[in-house]
């Protein structure tokens, strides 16, 4: 038997469509909701998912471990509210998981800019993610920020495709960056990692080389353009963040 773990808050523009896709895969769905305040929990429950109230977290990690230890299935598949389930992603999992020895699977993802263009380059492709999970291997998940899950057995891999319909538009990506980086930079600051002028330009040209040119983001066109100066960007603000923290303390107290 396998389960999705779909992690929420506030998705009401996406959970419906995610919940949709997720049945392609199993029956049984699983939604860790983070107090949304919109009509997201409503939504799960109307199409017959399974949902799970726990505190806000401002991102997914501790609401992904809460999910994990409720779980009853032999397989989980984790997905988020912006990501869609595929058929033939469907097929081969249930194929697969018929008969192997590994114990979890990375998934190759498809990335879609405001839910229309494929981001082919600039690091974006393919973007395996840990998403295939045997319950019985899990151990645990760090809470920290973009952590993986601690899993016995050895890891294999699928060919077929999730897809990701994320950055909808310029001011949800700003919003987003502004809270990431802002965890991020909590946690550099607590590691005393140094900062100066310097390093500003460092991050910022070096980011923006990797994706535009090292990673060939050009050859998306202007969207992976703009991709590639909004990583930049975001890359760049986390230091920014940590050079307040450290020379004005009480502006921006460690959270």
């Amino acid at each position: 038997m396998i389960s999705i773990l779909i992690q929420t808050h506030n998705e009401v523009k996406n959970i419906e469509a995610c919940i949709a896709s997720a049945r392609l895969l199993s029956e049984s769905i699983v939604v860790v909701d983070m107090e949304s305040t919109d009509k997201t929990q409503e939504l799960a429950k109307n199409n017959n998912a399974t949902v799970i109230s726990i505190p806000f977290s401002h991102y997914v990690e501790p609401g992904r471990a809460f999910g994990m230890q409720q779980m009853k299935s032999n397989w989980v598949f984790i997905l988020d509210a912006d990501e869609r389930m595929t058929r033939d992603l469907a097929t081969e999992i249930h194929k697969t998981i018929k008969d192997t020895k590994n114990t979890y699977f990375k998934v190759p993802r498809k990335n879609m800019f405001g839910g229309k263009k494929w981001l082919k380059h600039g690091g974006w492709w393919p973007d395996e993610q840990m998403r295939l999970i045997k319950l019985s291997a899990f151990k645990s998940w760090p809470a920290q920020i973009h952590s993986t899950p601690i899993i016995e057995g050895e890891m294999g891999h699928l060919s077929n495709i999730f897809e990701h319909h994320f950055h909808g538009n310029i001011e949800t990506m700003v919003e987003k960056t502004l809270v990431f980086e802002n965890i991020e930079s909590d946690l550099l600051f607590k590691a005393d990692k140094s900062v100066s002028t310097p390093t500003f330009f460092r991050k910022f040209f070096g980011e923006l080389f990797r994706r535009l040119i090292q990673r060939a983001g050009f050859l998306d066109g202007t969207v992976g353009i703009i991709e590639s100066v909004y990583q930049a960007y975001s890359k760049t603000i986390t230091y920014l963040l940590l050079y307040e923290k450290k020379n004005r303390r009480p502006l921006h107290p460690v959270s």
